[in-house]
Order: C-alpha cells, then sequence, then structure tokens
C-alpha cells in the first residue's frame, strides 16, 4: 500500500551549487593504494583544485599513481611527515593503512592542514580521540569518508526516521557481509593487523553502524557485548592461488555484538567477510509508532538495496508503506564526498562527516574488539579530548 501524504513528507529539492574557482585549493594525497584512485578521481573533476603533492612509503609508487592519473608537476614524496613539512596545502586525503590513519591524521592537523580521512576513522578508541584533540586544536575541518550517507536513499532513511513517524526508536538490527568476500586483491594489507588493525569490523562494519546510527542522531553507546572470530581467514584453502595468506591472517572475518545505547536503544549488529549464507539480514528500526525494514546488507557498497518499507497503523488498520527508491546522485556519493569537504574548507563550515559523530562509531568497534577479547560485556569508555 503507497500511502501518498506519508510520502510527500520525504520529499527533497535538489539544488546545484556553482562552485568558484577563481582560488584553488592546494592539495595533497598521503597514500596511493587503491583507494587513493577515488580520491584522484573526483579531485580532477574539480575546477578550484591544484593537486600539488603526494606521498608514499612504497619507493616509486606516488610517482607511478600520478603518471597514471596523467596529472603533472607533483612533488612527491617518500612519506607523509616530509611532505607536510615541505608544502603548504590547503587539504589532503589520508588513503593509507588503518593503522596509520591517527598518526597521518594527527600530523597533518598539527601542521594546520584540512584532512579528509578514509574510514574507518583510526583502530582504537584511544587513537580516535588524540585525532580529535588534534583537531580542536588546529581549527581545521576534520572530516571522516563514510560517503553511503550521501546518497539520496540513505539521506531519505534519515529523514524517514528523524520525522518521528516511526514514534520513538528502542531496538536495531543492522550489519551485512559476504559469503565470501575477504579483501586480498591487493595483498594482504587488509588482513595483516599490521597494517590493517581490525578486519570486517573497520572495513565494512563500520558503514553499516553508520547507516542506523546517522539516521537515529548518533546517541552515545554505553555498552557493548562483543564477539569476533576468524574462522574462514585463517584457512589456506581460501586463498587457491595464495595460501601463505593464511598465516598472515591475523584480524577479524565475523563479528556480533549486542550494544545499549543512550535513550534506551539497543543495537544488534553482525558483520561479515565469510560466511555459510548469503546475507545476515535486512536492517530494522523499531519504534512505538512503526517499523521500518531497509534492505541493506551491502549498504558499503554506496545505498540501500531495495524500497524500504514502513510497517504501521492508519484508521486502527495494520499497513505497510512501500517508499519508492530515489535515483542515485547525478555525479555519485563520492564526488558529493570530496566536494562537501572542499565547501567545507573554502566556506569556513562544519565537516560533512564530524568526527563527534564517528567518535561513537570508533568507540563500538573498539569496544567489540575489547569485550571480544574479555568474553563478557563491556562499558563503553570515550576519552576526553
Amino acid at each position: 500500500m503507497a500511502d501518498t501524504n506519508i510520502l510527500d513528507q520525504f520529499k527533497e529539492n535538489q539544488e546545484t551549487k556553482v562552485i568558484d574557482a577563481s582560488k584553488k585549493l592546494k592539495v595533497g594525497i598521503i597514500g596511493t593504494g587503491w583507494i587513493a584512485d577515488a580520491h584522484i578521481r573526483e579531485y580532477k573533476l574539480m575546477p578550484d583544485v591544484e593537486i600539488v603533492a603526494g606521498a608514499d612509503l612504497v619507493p616509486g609508487k606516488a610517482e607511478a599513481f600520478f603518471k597514471k592519473w596523467e596529472v603533472e608537476g607533483v612533488r612527491c614524496y617518500p612519506d607523509h611527515k616530509s611532505m607536510l613539512d615541505t608544502e603548504e596545502l590547503d587539504a589532503v586525503s589520508i588513503c593509507t593503512y588503518n593503522m596509520t590513519h591517527a598518526e597521518c591524521a594527527i600530523y597533518a592537523l598539527n601542521k594546520g592542514v584540512n584532512v579528509l580521512l578514509e574510514k574507518p576513522m583510526c583502530v582504537t578508541i584511544e587513537e580516535a580521540a588524540e585525532i580529535c584533540k588534534a583537531e580542536k586544536a588546529s581549527g581545521k575541518i576534520l572530516s571522516i569518508g563514510f560517503q553511503p550517507r550521501l546518497d539520496p536513499n540513505m539521506k531519505l532513511l534519515k529523514k524517514v526516521v528523524q520525522s518521528g513517524v516511526l514514534g520513538k526508536i528502542y531496538y536495531i538490527q543492522t550489519g551485512g557481509g559476504r559469503r565470501r568476500g575477504i579483501p586480498t586483491p591487493f595483498g594482504t594489507t587488509f588482513i595483516d593487523p599490521k597494517t590493517g588493525g581490525i578486519g570486517a569490523l573497520g572495513d565494512i562494519g563500520c558503514y553499516s553502524l553508520d547507516m542506523v546510527l546517522n539516521a537515529i542522531g548518533y546517541p552515545k553507546p554505553l555498552t557493548v557485548s562483543g564477539y569476533k572470530s576468524a574462522y574462514f581467514g585463517t584457512r589456506p584453502d581460501y586463498y587457491p592461488t595464495h595460501p601463505e595468506y593464511a598465516k598472515v591472517f591475523g584480524v577479524d572475518d565475523f563479528a556480533a555484538a549486542f550494544i545499549r545505547l543512550e535513550g534506551d536503544i539497543v543495537l544488534d549488529f553482525r558483520i561479515a567477510w565469510a560466511m555459510n549464507l548469503d546475507t545476515p539480514g535486512d536492517t530494522i528500526i523499531m519504534g512505538t509508532e512503526g517499523g521500518l525494514r531497509i534492505p541493506s546488507t551491502e549498504c558499503w557498497n554506496g545505498s540501500i538495496g531495495g524500497p524500504m518499507k514502513i510497517y504501521h497503523e492508519v484508521a486502527g488498520e495494520q499497513v505497510e508503506t512501500e517508499i519508492p527508491m530515489l535515483p542515485p546522485s547525478e555525479k555519485g556519493n563520492f564526488y558529493e564526498k570530496v566536494r562537501s569537504f572542499l565547501d567545507a574548507v573554502k566556506e569556513g563550515g562544519t565537516a560533512p562527516v564530524p568526527s563527534s559523530q564517528i567518535i561513537y562509531n570508533q568507540a563500538i568497534l573498539d569496544g567489540i574488539v575489547k569485550s571480544a577479547e574479555f568474553g563478557r560485556e563491556i562499558e563503553i569508555n570515550i576519552p576526553k579530548f
């Protein structure tokens, strides 16, 4: 059943913004692996951006990266410190290993440079607090790379929840997974604890958390009972062409948790890089006046997996209202991520994806890891900054 009166309230006007290219922002890229491809692709579309510097620990990698993308005149450095010590930059994209996110972000902020930091924010809550401390002291923009929330359907999800049509939210189920999807096409950086730090939790789990936490206003997490395992990643037969990867694997390939949030809300979460199942289930948001089902087992790909459906009552009758899918944004979520960051830098605005929210996301990831290690529920403590 489609109720046009209900659906009309969720419509959104799309505005095209004119970009002022009279002053160009000088941008650097730290880390030139595969995710940096997405950053430079969008930067090249921006008339107000000049890519002037890049850094990578691997000798020659940065030079080859910029040559591949046909960007000339870029000065390349062997590490982030030498680049930031030498260049006068307006902004940087940090596209490094998870384990170096904090180090690079803190150094850049301390140098007075605005930062677009790839997700996950970092690996531990202690690192996240240090990043926030540096951001606060610098007065610069720090935005975290959660582009799916900029998708029209993700925005619609938040609008539905914030409209109050569901009433008071009290239970959420979310997560996702792949039947076989441990990310090793680019080597072992995701699965080696020395570079990845955390596995499925930091790679895709953070997206599922952001989807629902952003929709409900990012309440503070209070406690968590977490579990993690690595039954697939440690098997040599999982990697037919690289059985040696099994010895390198040292992170989670599955995790689950029960999280208590402020506002008397509970969050049931699970995530998998590999499992003997097609999906761990849709996202569900339950409220006192209605429930919302969101097909979203792979929300990290940029959107929801199909039309959302509201379960509610109208005139005493139990009804279901399907919300039609919106078309994707014309230029894509990643473009919107980069563009919104640049606009905030130029206009002195606020971060599109602020650390004040994502530190709660990081606190949950960190809490799951610690709870799993302790084998019991724990309180989530966020250091002051």
